[in-house]
């Protein structure tokens, strides 16, 4: 049985910066929403920091995670991304407890 996995990733933009990360994050959800054993893709802008956006998203297996890292829209993402960081990029995985 395969087990589903949890993400929550935290991007924190430069100053100045957070129109150019939103406009990135946008190019990447639909294609990603279209991916197989995608459940869950949903990017969130923190209200206390508006540099600050945090995915959570959902995906069937570990190995359709994986399929997304290497997907083509997932690296020109991080590819863009990388300039416009305050921080690296922070993926926490998560698996349910029960």
């Amino acid at each position: 049985m395969t087990q589903e996995v949890r993400i929550v990733a935290i991007v924190d933009a430069r100053p100045g910066q957070a129109t150019a990360v939103a406009d990135a994050i946008a190019a990447v959800v639909v294609p990603t929403l279209k991916e197989a054993g995608c459940r869950e893709y949903v990017p969130h802008r923190d209200t206390e920091d508006s540099n600050r956006f945090v995915f959570v998203e959902q995906w069937e297996s570990r190995a359709a995670l994986e399929a997304h890292n290497r997907s083509p829209h997932l690296q020109a993402f991080a590819a863009a991304l990388g300039p416009l960081l305050a921080s690296p990029l922070r993926v926490i995985v998560l698996e349910p407890l029960g």
